[in-house]
């Protein structure tokens, strides 16, 4: 531990000797608008918003996917402690332009605090928080020591770390720091069992991890789709369509490539293309027109040609849970090339999608495997893009084999979800919230 206190003085000299060039790349990063245009001064700390009275609690999801796993905890806490004041913050503009949509009415945001000195100090100083939780792996040592010097309890909710992540963590120069962080955790509630064992080759407390299911099965429970995606369904309702969603870079070589394919067995058919970042949408549906191909812009509410568009382009944010409930098949992407580590499967089961993923999945590997062990027709896992276009070619064909592929998919998001908000819950008011909020 002594080691671990001497590694994090270093890093607390060297943040705060770096500050002034953090703050200008954050000013910088402002003028080219990656950071919010008019509320970056948020990411040093400073406030845009008085802290009301009472008891507050902070949520920190540092960008989309983690921020609408932590949204139905925060709806529970906003439930059950109305009057909790509830502040959330994330670091990206993408992640808050779709979960200011998300989140109850009183939950304030801000844009979460660069890990220097000067900036959670001033960000802790002004806001006060009771409690702090936060998503994933979030490890900011600065973040951690100060509220553990305030006495503040801390948990980690949905905790992973990635095989490249666990490595580093692991070496003989951070594992006592990591070790000095992880003790200042009142609870680790881990997304996995073989996550919670990582967790503890790192020297966290046994006592504080508690497994109680992964939360980015319970994102998916919304109600509700807007005009546009409603006219949508219509138009493709006697259409053979699928989507590939979570595309990266690349990836769409791969999908437009089993789309030529499938058109010679199925003509007339339409792919709907959802990239992981809208930029990326505008750049393949610029490179197909180059090209002389028909497409569909979602940005520009431009319609489907009966006839002569087929490939329909998602370059918008915050609608691909809609887009699940107009196609029956939903192919993930992030996991067609090596090197990437998959997306979550359980918006598309939720929607009631037969799922189809490649081999690359990483992260959402413990998804995979869960899914296939309740049901292995619940996700089907290709390795080429001829396999790809088989299990799509395979379900397109065949209406009685597509239903059952969707009802398995439906069935064990439903098994898998069940009780997992409540678990978390019950975790927080025993280790966090002690009666005491």
């Amino acid at each position: 531990m002594e080691l671990g206190v001497l590694v994090y003085r270093l890093y607390r000299a060297l943040t705060y000797g770096v500050s002034p060039l953090v703050h200008l790349h954050i000013r910088w990063r402002g003028l080219r608008g990656l950071e919010h245009c008019r509320r970056w001064p948020e990411r040093l700390g400073h406030p845009s918003a008085v802290r009301p009275p009472g008891s507050l609690i902070w949520f920190h999801a540092v960008s989309l996917g983690e921020g609408m796993a932590a949204i139905p905890v925060i709806r529970r806490c906003n439930e059950l402690k109305p009057d909790l004041t509830i502040l959330m913050t994330t670091t990206t503009v993408s992640a808050f332009e779709v979960i200011k949509k998300q989140l109850p009415i009183g939950v304030l945001h801000q844009f979460a605090p660069l890990d220097t000195p000067v900036a959670i100090d001033r960000f802790l100083g002004h806001w006060k928080p009771n409690a702090i939780i936060i998503m994933e792996n979030e490890l900011w040592p600065n973040l951690i020591m100060a509220a553990a010097g305030l006495y503040i309890p801390l948990a980690l909710l949905n905790a992973r770390m990635s095989t490249k992540s666990f490595k580093r963590w692991s070496s003989p120069l951070l594992l006592p720091l990591v070790s000095l962080l992880l003790s200042k955790f009142s609870l680790i509630a881990p997304l996995s069992n073989l996550q919670g064992i990582h967790f503890q080759l790192l020297h966290a407390p046994p006592f504080v991890i508690n497994y109680s299911g992964d939360l980015k099965y319970v994102v998916n429970k919304f109600h509700g789709t807007s005009e546009s995606i409603r006219d949508l369904k219509v138009e493709l309702s006697e259409t053979k369509v699928w989507i590939a969603s979570s595309l990266h870079k690349g990836e769409e070589e791969v999908i437009l490539g089993v789309h030529n394919m499938l058109l010679e067995s199925h003509p007339g058919s339409v792919v709907i293309i959802a990239p992981r970042h809208p930029h990326h949408g505008q750049q393949i549906a610029h490179k197909l027109r180059k090209d002389g191909q028909s497409v569909a812009l979602r940005s520009q509410n431009e319609k489907l040609t009966s006839g002569k568009t087929n490939i329909y382009v998602v370059d918008t944010l915050g609608e691909l849970r809609e887009f699940y409930s107009v196609a029956p098949i939903a192919v993930i992407g992030g996991s067609f090339i090596p090197g990437l580590t998959g997306h979550n499967l359980s918006e598309a089961a939720a929607a009631g999608c037969a799922i189809i993923t490649g081999c690359h999945v990483g992260h959402f590997s413990h998804m995979v495997k869960a899914m296939k062990q309740s049901n292995p027709l619940s996700v089907t896992q290709v390795s080429t893009k001829l396999e790809l276009k088989e299990a799509v070619d395979l379900l397109l064909s065949n209406p009685e084999i597509l239903e059952t592929h969707q009802r398995a998919s439906k069935e064990v998001y439903e098994s898998l979800s069940g009780c997992i908000i409540t678990n978390i819950w019950n975790l927080l008011n025993l280790h966090i919230f002690r009666g005491k909020l």
